[in-house]
């Protein structure tokens, strides 16, 4: 092989090696940046849900405890049905937000395919 050859696969390895070093540096950035995301939703989701369920159990018990004792079955499945309510409403709502969230390492797949497609003849 000639040196001229030679350096030139040198160089190509180099520069290919270089790409990839940046590919995955852009990787663990956007990994990182996708499980703090999800870190901080499920514990601000934990507290949310805990707190609001305290809180509601607490004015139910209260309210049912308020209430003459043969109005208290009815108000008893009224609030169980308000309660399912509550949680379809809070189960659609994630599913929304879940749904609109960016796909995960987006870019890092559109740097790898602009790589794929500069490379190809």
């Amino acid at each position: 092989m000639s040196g001229g050859l030679l350096h030139s696969a040198q160089s190509l390895l180099a520069t290919a090696l270089g790409l990839a070093r940046t590919r995955l540096e852009l990787f663990s950035t956007e990994l990182q940046e996708q499980l703090t995301r999800l870190f901080y939703l499920f514990i601000g989701a934990v507290a949310v849900l805990l707190l609001a369920a305290l809180g509601a159990a607490f004015a139910a018990l209260a309210l049912l405890a308020s209430l003459p004792a043969e109005h208290r079955a009815g108000a008893a499945a009224v609030i169980a049905v308000a309660f399912l309510a509550m949680a379809f409403a809070a189960a659609w709502a994630l599913r929304r937000f879940s749904v609109d969230q960016p796909r995960a390492l987006e870019a890092s797949v559109a740097e790898l395919e602009r790589d794929r497609q500069a490379l190809q003849p």
